[in-house]
């Protein structure tokens, strides 16, 4: 069984690519238009800012085969688009994201994968559940200042 080495894993082009230096009023419908000539288009997405909802000026366009996208790349990389010359490359996996990176909903996980419920319970914090003397027990609760001086005139 022969392997096979990075410059062979190189040479498989994606059908996905890469385009950089997007002019922000570039919408999706307007991407797949351009990298038509080149072949089927199937998908485009136009990545947006959480916070603003504007693009953030790159995209991904997918094509049917990799002939097509290989193709877009040739024929669409210095080309301009709405006055910005575009940068096409073959677009590269996400890289994997480390457990724990947060979002929405992140709550983190202590001991594996049961979260709160299911693991051992959550790290002990600097503070004792009771707080306690200087020779470690439990302060006993006499009441508030003014109910002390009650007590000591007699009004108890």
């Amino acid at each position: 069984m022969a392997r096979s080495g990075p410059a062979e894993r190189r040479a498989a082009i994606s059908k996905k690519v890469f385009v950089g230096n997007l002019s922000f009023d570039v919408t999706r419908d307007e991407l797949i238009e351009a990298f038509s000539a080149a072949g089927k288009v199937v998908d485009a997405k136009v990545p947006t800012d959480r916070e603003t909802g504007r693009p953030r000026g790159f995209a991904f366009v997918e094509f049917q085969d990799d002939d097509a996208a290989q193709k877009s790349i040739v024929l669409m990389n210095g080309k301009d688009l709405k006055g910005r010359p575009l940068r096409v490359n073959e677009a590269e996996n996400r890289p994997p994201r480390p457990p724990g990176a947060g979002g929405p909903g992140y709550r983190p996980s202590f001991g594996g994968p049961g979260g709160y419920r299911g693991g051992a319970p959550p790290p002990a914090s600097g503070f004792p559940e009771f707080p306690t003397d200087d020779r470690g027990r439990p302060f006993k609760s006499k009441g508030s200042r003014r109910n002390i001086r009650r007590r000591r005139r007699g009004f108890d």
